[in-house]
């Protein structure tokens, strides 16, 4: 069924006990959002401020009130620094939104920034047109919610969006800086370009601007439709066309697990009209609707794939750009993935042939264009697979987007997140459109309210945590497979994973902040929840 008008199809049942009974989850209890957040806020000692909507905090330090219970060593960090340039450049690469920044080819004209308004930010003595031309520049636009309806269900709270574009500079470390932020669309006299030179709170609050800016489109976009809407898309398709004595069906069953469940419960509870998502999200109240229709044109099969995915954003170098976990830890779980997905269908297929002649093979591949991509040409999704080598990549796909990929952007919400100033899911007063007027007590109005903050820390600590009995990558303890050969090519998969597991944690011993949401023994098989 369509959900919303130009989304991907979803299934089609109201509720989660209209499922089929064995795509349900074993209990639906454990997966309640609405016990599950009230949980995370009991458990995080939070709950006597749940109530407390319009009520501001005190201060910045005030928002430790309801941090403190259950700080882990990122979150910690975060809380400590997170108003220093480094620590905001690093989370473009490594937090839990690493996926937009890209590097800078050439100025937009939309951002009128000089080289004198960033001189001092520069290191090389070069012009600004110079640095770009060096590959030193970087940009971060959030254009997607420029005209996005901000949430209006709550008459007592004004709440707003911005849609700023941030310009980023590769330093002499090689680290990623902030150098300059314009927190509108359009440049002019009322949306000036904020600087690492400007009055202190200046510069701070266009920074926690592109922060929340950057936890909508997180949410919305990066987490929910390009990994839990393309998924169940994926599982829809193979549980539709593809028998359970398919090799294929055999292969992807356990990457699908739970993902058609938990979506049905999110439709039900959490981002459905008057939602959990509606109570703390600027977003929420129908804004996250139209973002998701606005970003489906950029919903592509290359996109898709990782490598192809880094590429296109200029951001493959690792000389270049030394320290991009994110991409060095999924180019090594995307190939381990490939090769385990080759060899199953090296296995079944002899040949291109036998690959093009497999009637619902092809049925699945097309039910995901048809019914998914809404045929849509543009989406650059196959209708029909041609050879063992697009079959397998395809496969890699389906199941990299299901794993590593929401693993990467689900399980660090809360190191992130959790420090409100860092990740704020609203914004209460509109965006500056003077410098040198901002005061701490206008930024602490600006953020989260009391009750919408406790909403927020219970609903990142809820979505960080892996399910009870979860099943990680490289694990199919469901025998669906007898044959020996295929046997052995989960063992060498397994083995391959063990090595990448070892490789993260030997360079995380050095880390003072340690990536780790990419090691395969943290992946979850699918995205349930």
């Amino acid at each position: 069924m369509e959900w919303n008008p130009g989304f991907p199809l979803s299934i089609d049942a109201k509720c989660h006990k209209d499922l089929p009974r064995d795509i349900q989850f074993d209990s639906e209890k454990g997966v309640d959002f609405v016990l599950n957040y009230s949980k995370a806020m009991e458990n995080l000692f939070i709950n006597r401020f749940m109530h407390m909507f319009q009520s501001s905090w005190n201060d910045f330090a005030d928002f430790e009130k309801i941090f403190v219970k259950i700080s882990n060593t990122i979150s910690e960090r975060v809380m400590n620094h997170w108003q220093e340039d480094l620590m905001f450049g690093y989370q473009f690469l490594n937090g839990c939104n690493p996926v937009l920044i890209r590097r800078c080819t050439e100025l937009p004209e939309k951002l009128p920034v000089t080289t004198e308004m960033v001189e001092c930010s520069l290191e090389r003595q070069l012009s600004l047109e110079q640095e770009v031309q060096q590959g030193n520049i970087f940009i971060v636009d959030f254009e997607l919610l420029d005209g996005i309806d901000a949430n209006k269900t709550d008459p007592c709270t004004l709440q707003f969006l911005a849609a700023p574009i941030c310009l980023l500079y590769k330093n002499l470390a090689n680290k990623i800086v902030p150098i300059a932020i314009q927190l509108n669309q359009i440049p002019g006299d009322e949306n000036p370009i904020f600087l690492p030179s400007d009055a202190k709170y200046d510069w701070l609050l266009a920074k926690i601007w592109v922060r929340s800016s950057d936890f909508h489109v997180h949410q919305t976009i990066t987490h929910l439709l390009r990994t839990h809407l393309v998924s169940e898309v994926f599982g829809i398709a193979m549980y539709r066309q593809l028998p359970a004595v398919h090799p294929i069906f055999k292969l992807l069953v356990a990457h699908v697990r739970f993902t058609i469940a938990i979506n049905t419960k999110a439709r039900e509870q959490l981002i459905c009209e008057c939602g959990l998502f509606d109570k703390a999200n600027a977003t929420g109240g129908g804004g996250h609707v139209q973002m998701v229709q606005r970003a489906m044109k950029d919903l592509t099969y290359a996109s898709l794939c990782f490598p192809e995915a880094i590429k296109a954003r200029g951001m493959e170098s690792k000389e270049d750009i030394p320290y991009y976990f994110y991409r060095d830890d999924g180019l090594l779980v995307w190939e381990a993935i490939r090769t385990f997905t080759a060899e199953v269908v090296d296995i079944y297929y002899e040949g291109d042939q036998v690959v093009e002649e497999d009637p619902e093979l092809q049925d699945f591949v097309n039910d995901v264009y048809v019914y998914g991509m809404r045929g849509r040409k543009s989406s650059g999704f196959p209708k029909s697979v041609k050879s063992r080598e697009q079959l397998s990549e395809y496969l890699t796909v389906v199941i990299f987007t299901a794993s590593a990929q929401h693993a990467a952007v689900n399980f660090g919400q809360y190191d992130w997140c959790s420090w409100i100033p860092n990740a704020p899911p609203t914004m209460r007063a509109p965006p500056p459109t003077a410098k040198g007027v901002v005061t701490i007590e206008q930024i602490v109005d600006t953020l989260p309210d009391r009750g919408r903050s406790c909403w927020h820390l219970g609903a990142v600590w809820a979505l960080s945590q892996f399910q009870e009995n979860e099943l990680f990558l490289g694990m199919y303890p469901e025998e669906h497979f007898i044959e020996k050969p295929v046997k052995e090519a989960m063992a060498r998969f397994r083995k391959n994973l063990e090595a990448i597991v070892s490789v993260i944690a030997e360079r995380n011993k050095k880390k003072q902040l340690p990536y780790y949401y990419l090691s395969p023994d943290r992946i979850p098989n699918s995205v349930a929840i």
